[in-house]
């Protein structure tokens, strides 16, 4: 049972006065406010996509009574209830709901989420972060206000198992090719310092090419784009048609013809879901990844 969510001052002194009576937990989110419960919550709305693929990896899917419509993956997330989308987020649904805990995070409108708390519903916001240790801690938090402390751990501890896998793989890596990361349907937009992608590149040795612009979102020059001539293009696209489309703009634009990853054909697709959701999946990304920057490194595990 989740008691409410209060300031944090507050909530500290109630939990020093009921602990006599209950055994109340505490966490606080990332907007100051901390969510006071005694029993694991039964009635979950997420308010992200990556938040409802956490959600399931702890087992808690039965749990859930609403999510987004962006909210694809796994595919039993389709058979939820919908509450809108991240941003137009249908407040009477997710009060209809009846929810015990609502999950969301910074990127969700803050007048959403102040409205949110004006209904008095049990609101927790997460903080996304910028890099791969940071859904580490989402997830430790997600676990922390379910109740999930053990799965939790244990997808933690399966994750970093895999990282430390592939950091092994890739100690004898010499050169770090230069990547352009290009996200389909948006011309030559890109990501610089700060956002996911970056940091998976540089785990993965690599170097983004725009990693040196202090934007997350930005739209690439063309002339800057031949000038830094990459090695490697990623498209991140939703399908492998999209990629395909993706990939003949690119081969077909003639002053694209002279950068040494359009002439040497090294123009790779990556799942724009799983490479821009800050949760389980980012890891097998950061594989994909690595895999495509240096293949010779991984060829005992072809």
């Amino acid at each position: 049972m989740i008691l409410r969510s209060i300031p944090i001052l507050t909530s500290l002194l109630l939990s020093f006065a009921f602990s006599s009576a209950l055994q109340v937990k505490t966490v606080k989110d990332a907007l100051g406010y901390s969510i006071l419960f005694s029993s694991p919550p039964q009635r979950i709305v997420s308010l992200a996509p990556n938040i409802t693929e956490i959600l399931f990896a702890l087992g808690l899917e039965e749990r859930i009574v609403g999510v987004t419509r962006y909210c694809d993956y796994p595919p039993q997330a389709l058979e939820k209830e919908k509450i809108g989308g991240m941003v137009d987020l249908n407040l009477e649904k997710i009060h209809a709901l009846n929810p015990d805990l609502v999950i969301g995070f910074r990127g969700n409108p803050l007048r959403v989420l102040r409205r949110l708390r004006e209904l008095d519903l049990p609101l927790f916001v997460l903080e996304m972060g910028s890099g791969l240790e940071s859904v580490f801690e989402i997830i430790k938090k997600i676990g922390a206000v379910t109740q999930q402390e053990k799965e939790a751990e244990n997808l933690i501890e399966s994750m970093q198992k895999k990282y430390s896998h592939m950091q092994d793989s890739l100690q004898k890596v010499q050169y770090q090719p230069k990547v352009f990361f290009s996200l389909h349907g948006m011309g030559l937009w890109t990501c610089g310092k700060g956002s996911f992608l970056d940091d998976l590149a540089r785990k993965a040795k690599g170097i983004n090419i725009a990693g040196n612009i202090q934007r997350k979102w930005l739209h690439y020059n063309r002339e800057e784009l031949i000038h830094e001539n990459p090695d490697v293009i990623i498209v991140l696209a939703q399908s492998k048609e999209e990629f395909q489309q993706a990939r003949s703009w690119l081969k077909g634009e003639k002053p694209f013809q002279e950068i040494r990853a359009v002439a040497d054909d090294r123009i790779h697709f990556l799942d724009a879901n799983i490479a821009t959701r800050p949760g389980p999946r980012l890891m097998d990304a950061l594989i994909q990844l690595a895999h495509i920057l240096h293949p010779s490194h991984f060829k005992k595990e072809q």
